[in-house]
């Protein structure tokens, strides 16, 4: 199976921590961001997509094309097209189901394993203040309704952690353009998807996004409660 992860960005909120280093590449517990997904990447996964933009060598020459027996491969994304448009960029080179992946945020294999078991499906966290974030509204049966981005009165404290498992089908669907208009929305795309097909609401024990420099100090804490690297 295929994982995509998505590595392209600067994040500009981290301020100069990202000057001479792409943010999935920044260090929690003296490791970079994205050997901690790599290395919680459930068994079933045998490559790796990489979607790269700024400072992208600095990730490709970090990991090269084998990690732990995974294939990996890299893509460059040479214009912000957002995490829509980054998929299909690359949708010719994808087959079968896989799973798309935040390459700047903290995941429990626990967690990725659990979302693997559904075809389609999208990974969530309930957290106190939701509207900071994409809002999941769910049915009764626990399967995704719509998203709602930053809604000013959220529906639900259910938040999108940035994980889907996706399959072709998602490309049957027309690109959300979101912002100005110049970039696509991967969770509003695959949210047309529900009406015509479920998809899985999978709750995390874990998650951890890493938005600025106070969240790298809090993912130490995590790292070393929830993460155990060789």
């Amino acid at each position: 199976m295929q994982a995509v992860i998505l590595a392209a960005g600067r994040g500009t909120r981290m301020g100069e921590l990202t000057n001479d280093i792409p943010k999935p590449m920044l260090k929690i517990s003296g490791r970079p961001i994205l050997e901690y997904t790599l290395a919680n990447l459930p068994s079933e996964i045998d490559e790796v997509i990489f979607i790269i933009g700024y400072l992208g060598h600095k990730i490709r020459n970090h990991f090269g094309a084998e990690y732990q027996g995974k294939d990996l491969q890299y893509v460059w994304q040479l214009s912000p097209s957002g995490t829509g448009g980054a998929l299909w960029q690359i949708k010719k080179a994808l087959h079968g189901k896989f799973i798309v992946l935040m390459g700047d945020d903290l995941y429990h294999q626990k967690d990725l394993k659990k979302i693997l078991k559904h075809d389609l499906a999208v990974l969530v966290k309930e957290i106190d203040e939701p509207s900071r974030f994409g809002v999941i509204e769910i049915d009764d049966n626990g399967h995704l309704v719509q998203i709602a981005e930053k809604p000013a009165r959220p529906k639900s404290n259910l938040v999108n952690a940035g994980v889907y498992v996706l399959d072709g089908r998602i490309f049957n669907y027309p690109l959300v353009p979101v912002y100005d208009g110049t970039e696509y929305g991967l969770p509003q795309t695959m949210a047309q998807m529900a009406d015509y097909h479920k998809i899985k609401v999978v709750r995390a024990e874990v998650w951890h996004p890493n938005t600025n420099g106070d969240d790298l100090q809090k993912a130490e804490e995590i790292v070393k409660k929830y993460f155990k690297m060789d």
